[in-house]
């Protein structure tokens, strides 16, 4: 039943919530008639069978492992009081509020992630640069690594992240705001960490806005039936993909 779901079209982290209510109701139908490790297994077999419906890795773990660990922080010998919880969830809505769930969660690109992109991408000196959803700031640091002289621009939701990204990137423009209602007209190149379901969007956002010889470079995810300009496989590093919009080839079925 769970593979007739569309876990994978609904916003995260909606899948997520889901698969760790659905283990909490057969944990609490299941106690009262069975041993409570056999409960605790089957709930959390629930859990595990819903997140192996999803994409990507981490969303796999989170869903996954996520019920059985709120079951230990619940029944520990010190379980952590209402207040706590409401806490922490508030801390989590003022980092990471509802709007931007639409979007991809807090993935940090490592520093390493983009190293040797200007050997397929040529920039004059100053390119205006955009990391679209920059979060706390970890690609513009990558790509500063890239082109020191690049003029960097990072656009993000959360108004915490983006005051880490300004304090951690210094001489970056970072501005808080919905990287979709932004133009990306005036850049060089736009970056994206975003997630598979984001993709379609984005190519045609950048399609319809970008200047020609502009560059999209999407870290992991690709474009749904269009093949890259080139791949950037750095080892033990996620694949940087690397598009431009007014030259497209589109992938073959």
């Amino acid at each position: 039943m769970l593979n007739r779901l569309p876990l994978n079209s609904w916003p995260w982290p909606t899948p997520a919530l889901l698969a760790w209510a659905a283990a909490w109701v057969v944990l609490l139908l299941l106690r009262p008639i069975v041993p409570a490790p056999l409960a605790v297994g089957a709930a959390t077999g629930v859990a595990l069978a819903w997140s192996l419906q999803l994409q990507g890795r981490w969303r796999q773990l989170l869903t996954g492992l996520g019920f059985p660990l709120s079951v230990w922080l619940a029944q520990g010998s010190q379980p952590l009081p209402p207040l706590a919880w409401l806490g922490a969830l508030a801390v989590l809505a003022l980092a990471y509020p509802l709007r931007a769930w639409r979007d991809a969660p807090f993935y940090p690109t490592r520093e390493a992630a983009l190293l040797g992109l200007d050997r397929w991408v040529r920039l004059a000196p100053g390119a205006a640069i955009l990391d679209a959803g920059c979060g706390a700031g970890h690609g513009l640091r990558a790509l500063r690594r890239v082109w020191p002289g690049a003029r960097l621009h990072g656009i993000e939701w959360s108004r915490p992240l983006a005051w880490a990204a300004r304090w951690r990137v210094r001489g970056a423009t970072v501005s808080r705001g919905d990287m979709w209602a932004a133009p990306w007209a005036d850049y060089d190149l736009v970056y994206l960490f975003q997630r598979p379901e984001s993709m379609t969007h984005a190519w045609a956002k950048a399609c319809a806005e970008m200047k020609p010889g502009a560059w999209l470079v999407s870290l992991d995810f690709e474009v749904p039936g269009v093949a890259p300009e080139a791949e950037l496989r750095n080892p033990g590093q996620r694949v940087a993909r690397i598009y431009r919009p007014h030259r497209r080839i589109t992938r073959r079925p």
